[in-house]
């Protein structure tokens, strides 16, 4: 079982885990990477940033991309549909931060990414994949063995159950040159709805055929659903995303799971005191209002589980300062 947790490769970026952070959007900022990293996260990756954004100069975008503190290797991920910009986004990420890997979006469902030809779109439509791979890894320098910084990019299935297209997006990216391939394989059409087919996972790491790692994402939201799906599917590693908020421990859990074969819950008092830790450093990082609005729905998942939790989130949701969670969490935190 120790074999289910191992080293993994992203180019010429040597990991000791295999374990990740997918990109989440609005919640994977500098302090939530930072406690998933704490808690063993073995790399991390940005929420979405948009290339039209970057090559604007948007400033507000530029803060997305910063490295945590702690983050030893992590990866911006990028999101466009035109391979000139989607360049010159790279370009300007390459510019602006020393990210180990810069990371397509190619799964995103989101209607008002997808129209600009950007997100599951480009899953539907491999030529485009393509031409967006290609700038980018020629943005960033070439293939690694060429001295470029690696890229990847996350897919999904297909647009609809009728157009599953997994296969000609991954022979496209591995054509352009990307150094890994992660996989949600559910259809765009389905969302973040029904169940993600684990199937066509495992064929796309046969199909890949260990050219290049195969990254999983979909439907973990517990230690034993990241050990099946390796298990099943043969993927290099697994991307948490939903099952990790409000629970940075999943990487924690999963890792001594896959390592030792079982796993302890972390205690109700240091559940909490890690979501104070993310208070005080997205505080740091934007300003005390935005980060309690912010972390209404952070605290939210914490407290899942607590006694009273119900009592406490309908606290939760109208807490408008540090000194607010401190008064709410008082009697979990003495």
């Amino acid at each position: 079982m120790a074999s289910l947790y191992h080293p993994v490769k992203i180019g010429n970026l040597e990991l000791k885990g295999n374990i990740f952070l997918a990109p989440v959007a609005g919640y994977s900022d500098m302090a939530f990477r930072s406690v998933c990293i704490e808690n063993g996260a073995s790399f991390t990756y940005t929420e979405m940033v948009s290339a039209e954004a970057l090559v604007r100069k948007n400033q507000k975008t530029e803060v997305l991309m910063r490295r945590a503190f702690n983050e030893k290797a992590y990866a911006v991920q990028i999101f466009g549909g035109e391979p000139q910009v989607m360049a010159d986004a790279a370009t300007i990420v390459k510019e602006k931060t020393s990210c180990e890997v810069i990371d397509i979006n190619c799964g995103c469902p989101v209607p008002k990414i997808v129209k600009t030809g950007a997100g599951s779109a480009l899953t539907r439509d491999p030529d485009r994949l393509f031409k967006v791979a290609s700038a980018v890894v020629q943005a960033c320098g070439g293939k690694p063995e060429e001295g470029g910084t690696p890229v990847s990019v996350k897919i999904r299935s297909g647009w609809e159950q009728k157009q599953i297209t997994w296969k000609e997006a991954a022979q496209a990216a591995l054509e352009a040159g990307v150094s890994a391939i992660t996989i949600h394989p559910r259809t765009k059409a389905q969302g973040y709805e029904g169940h993600s087919d684990w199937d066509i996972m495992a064929q796309l790491v046969e199909f890949v055929a260990g050219r290049i790692p195969v990254f999983g994402s979909g439907d973990l939201f517990k230690p034993d659903d990241a050990r099946k799906m390796l298990e099943q599917t043969k993927a290099d590693g697994v991307m948490f995303a939903r099952g990790a908020m409000g629970n940075p421990f999943i990487f924690r859990d999963t890792t001594s799971l896959l390592t030792c074969g079982k796993y302890e819950p972390v205690p109700v008092q240091e559940r909490i005191k890690t979501g104070f830790a993310e208070l005080e450093r997205l505080v740091a990082e934007t300003s005390e209002e935005h980060a309690c609005l912010e972390m209404r729905k952070r605290f939210s998942a914490y407290s899942k589980g607590i006694e009273n939790g119900a009592a406490l989130r309908a606290r939760i949701v109208h807490a408008a300062s540090v000194q607010d969670y401190k008064d709410i969490f008082s009697y979990v935190l003495i």
